[in-house]
């Protein structure tokens, strides 16, 4: 019987404001034009839009001069400096008091699967809090400069993360073994589905919402609470039915979405520590 519990978070837009687009704006990249004429053309020619953006950053990279091209350094250095949501640092040490003082064998681990970058988010000052990290990356040439996307994460791509979290395939040792979530599981799941929780703001995420929710897990949806016109693509996601709830990104212990949470992880911690004593 499996006595953890997966809390499963998305970054941008969900944990900080768009990271992505905050570094291009600190090399005074327009953003808008960026997203909406730059990506969106590509997205024309029917790219998938991760892809596109990080193609159009390549494409960034290379317009400028051998000492102003977007580097693995830079994209770390920016990631030291990226402001998190209100609370977020308190979330982690907040649900894993609530799980133990329900059962002292329960415990949390938890999560990134992003389409953003992942250089930029394993500098962050909370990347230490997640058992594992997924997210996009980029090759880069002999002096650190992106020259290629090497890994892609976008849509469904993020579900086959799930199963890795649920088989227990993590860690930097399970990289050489990503086959290895495909397999037959044999005497249950490391983490059963209906006990994660899924916490995203937008379409890369659905697919998780959807695999989670329909196996009795949590998925909740979360919107930038700066930016109202993010609120209405938010909203379609409660309407669809594809999360339970959706908060503002406030995490401050008495907001609504950290209450929305402890009530998940109670949820899921008791019917652990039922089955336990049953």
């Amino acid at each position: 019987m499996s006595t953890k519990i997966a809390v499963v978070f998305d970054f941008d837009d969900t944990l900080a404001p768009d990271s992505t687009s905050a570094f291009l704006a600190s090399l005074g990249v327009d953003v808008e034009d960026f997203w909406s004429r730059r990506v969106q053309q590509l997205l024309a020619s029917h790219w998938d839009p991760i892809p596109a953006y990080l193609y159009e950053m390549i494409v960034e990279s290379r317009s400028r001069p051998q000492s102003d091209r977007i580097t693995q350094q830079r994209l770390r250095a920016f990631g030291e400096t990226v402001e998190l949501f209100p609370g977020v640092r308190e979330i982690f040490p907040a649900l894993r008091r609530e799980a133990a003082a329900i059962d002292p064998a329960i415990t949390i681990e938890f999560y990134l699967i992003s389409s953003g970058i992942g250089e930029i988010l394993r500098a962050t000052s909370i990347a230490g809090e997640f058992t594992d990290l997924w997210a996009c990356e980029f090759h880069y040439d002999q002096r650190g400069a992106i020259v290629h996307p090497r890994n892609v994460v976008s849509f469904t791509e993020k579900t086959r993360f799930i199963f890795q979290i649920s088989k227990g395939i993590v860690g930097d040792e399970a990289r050489s073994r990503v086959a290895e979530v495909n397999r037959k599981t044999r005497g249950g799941f490391e983490i059963p589905f209906e006990q994660m929780v899924m916490v995203g703001d937008g379409q890369t995420d659905v697919p998780c919402f959807s695999l989670i929710k329909r196996y009795g897990g949590a998925a909740i949806g979360v919107c930038d609470p700066e930016v109202p016109s993010k609120w209405e693509k938010a909203r379609l996601l409660v309407t669809d039915d594809r999360v339970e709830s959706m908060c503002a990104a406030v995490y401050h212990e008495g907001a609504g979405l950290r209450r929305t949470l402890h009530k998940a992880v109670q949820d899921i911690a008791q019917k652990i520590a039922g089955r336990r004593s049953g």
